[in-house]
């Protein structure tokens, strides 16, 4: 029987098909030594076909930057072996274990923390959505422009159970939010935009509010949230309600009516407070503020007049 023997040091499925481009590519019959291997050209026509077509399916569901997961690889028909090929081939570059990213024809692409999001969403189905400040940055409804690297919000519910790529996510800080007293309603509460350029799950602006709100004392001012706050002029009285409703933390439903109430909000006048977990008794929200008697809760003393009231004093 004919042979003939041909060796590639890590050679990837694309390089085998190319190398028998000179040989006879309609006959079945001449065996091919490859890596002291013996292939005939139709086995080497189904590998190279088999490559070409997860290279299409590669290409068609990610784009350059994007990260690109072994977990969701191997759901999709691409071992791990055929991965670290694509990486040897360039169509891939890797981060860490099980990890890499797309990269662009010029090489100068890396993944940013919108993929790593979106990553964690779309490949591992974890429920992960953009949160509070973050969710209302790119929705517009922010004045802050963050200067250095941005700080990004997160509501997860778990994360603990977050994959070490993602906590690790080189150059950026993760702000996790998330209030066991208020279950998320994904169908009400979030909704998918665009932010750089790629679709991400977000806090609807009333979620994003709340969000906020929660996180006085923790991750953000109450100064903060009250100027934040201040731009709110528009949110949705039923989504409101609703949040408030399910809400059964005590100091944050009291924190969001105060706020929109001391702006003079028009959504805040049609909720209906009777429905909403207000609880009893006074809470001290910051230190050295004064006592908002309606509320039952200390505020800074920067907010002691509203704002309704200082063109006319």
């Amino acid at each position: 029987m004919l042979c003939r023997p041909f060796h590639f040091s890590d050679a990837t499925l694309t390089n085998l098909v190319y190398s028998i481009w000179y040989i006879n590519t309609r006959s079945v019959k001449i065996p091919i030594v490859i890596n002291y291997m013996v292939y005939t050209v139709r086995d080497i026509h189904t590998l190279g076909v088999k490559m070409s077509s997860k290279i299409n399916w590669l290409v068609a569901h990610t784009s350059p930057g994007a990260l690109v997961l072994q977990q969701w690889l191997t759901e999709n028909g691409v071992s791990y072996s055929l991965a670290q090929k694509y990486a040897q081939n360039g169509w891939l570059k890797k981060l860490s274990s099980g990890v890499y990213y797309r990269p662009n024809a010029q090489g100068d692409i890396k993944p940013t923390w919108v993929d790593a999001i979106q990553a964690l969403d779309v490949q591992l189905g974890v429920p992960v959505h953009l949160a509070g400040l973050s969710s209302l940055t790119h929705q517009g409804l922010s004045h802050y422009l963050q200067l250095n690297k941005e700080q990004v919000w997160i509501c997860v519910k778990n994360k603990s159970s977050l994959p070490k790529w993602f906590r690790e996510f080189p150059y950026q800080n993760w702000f996790y939010c998330g209030n066991h007293k208020l279950e998320v309603n994904p169908e009400k509460d979030l909704k998918r935009i665009t932010v750089k350029e790629k679709e991400l799950t977000v806090s609807c602006a009333e979620l994003a509010a709340y969000e906020v709100v929660d996180a006085i004392g923790k991750l953000i001012s109450f100064e903060h949230v009250a100027e934040l706050f201040q731009g709110l002029v528009n949110l949705s009285p039923r989504k409101v309600q609703d949040i408030l409703e399910r809400s059964s933390s005590v100091q944050a439903n009291r924190i969001f009516l105060f706020l929109g109430r001391y702006y003079d909000h028009q959504w805040v006048n049609r909720i209906d407070e009777t429905r909403i977990k207000l609880g009893a008794g006074k809470r001290q929200v910051v230190e050295k503020g004064r006592f908002d008697e309606r509320y039952q809760i200390t505020v800074p003393e920067i907010l002691s007049v509203k704002k309704g009231e200082q063109h006319n004093g």
